[in-house]
């Protein structure tokens, strides 16, 4: 009797599966995989010098990357700029302030702006906005209150499991230190995200020449970063 073939007696080895994107450009630009962040960083920056990324791809990944190394420090509306809504103001006072800023979400106070009661939601005031005599404090909803020292891509994450779109930054003394958004977080990797409500005069930095740029004190460095492509600590 004849000994059986490798065929028939040997397993069969299952096919590999698909390549991700991140194994082909690494097969495709060096032999070995990174072993770093910073060697992912010049992974990327290889891959789109030789246009194997397009510059909207190498911005979100590299934004990607930078969010686990970022605060919320880093990117909140520090609490000098935050719109909030005092909630002993009668409705009349409040609401020009909702329909200037466009916002969906406000921060509601009681006497103290460091004394935060929720969040107050525009769709849930618009349902109800008919009656001059309307109480807010039955239309607040809890806030999330985090600390500044929180990174990005955990707070991304805790945004996404609760469904959640805004936080209320406190500093190390318990007082407010300023809010940040979902929107936020995302901007750190897809670029920034413009709506109907963002005017040009919001801008922080401004070209004044062919080679010349002037930025006001209050730019973030995030932005200045993304702008400029630095990478200011």
């Amino acid at each position: 009797m004849s000994d059986p073939s490798p065929s028939d007696s040997e397993p069969r080895q299952p096919k590999p599966g698909p390549k991700s994107l991140f194994a082909r450009l690494t097969t495709f630009m060096r032999p070995t995989e990174p072993e770093d962040r910073e060697d992912v960083k010049d992974f990327l920056e290889a891959a789109h010098d030789k246009k194997v990324l397009d510059s909207e791809a190498y911005t979100m990944l590299s934004g990607a990357l930078d969010v686990a190394n970022q605060t919320v420090s880093d990117i909140m509306v520090p609490r000098s700029k935050m719109d909030m809504l005092d909630i002993s103001r009668p409705l009349s006072e409040v609401l020009p302030t909702i329909i200037e800023t466009g916002h969906s979400r406000f921060p509601v106070y009681e006497g103290d702006r460091d004394n935060i009661m929720g969040i107050l939601l525009a769709k849930d005031l618009l349902l109800s906005i008919s009656n001059p005599q309307l109480d807010l404090r039955p239309l607040v909803r809890p806030a999330v209150f985090i600390p500044e020292t929180k990174r990005l891509n955990v707070l991304l994450r805790e945004f996404r499991s609760s469904r959640n779109h805004l936080a209320i930054v406190i500093d190390e003394h318990g007082g407010t230190a300023g809010l940040v958004t979902m929107e936020d977080v995302l901007e750190q990797i897809v670029g920034d995200i413009e709506d109907e409500y963002d005017e040009d005069e919001e801008k922080t930095i401004f070209q004044t020449g062919s080679n010349s740029w002037r930025a006001m004190g209050i730019t973030n460095i995030c932005a200045f970063n993304r702008h400029f492509n630095t990478a200011l600590p």
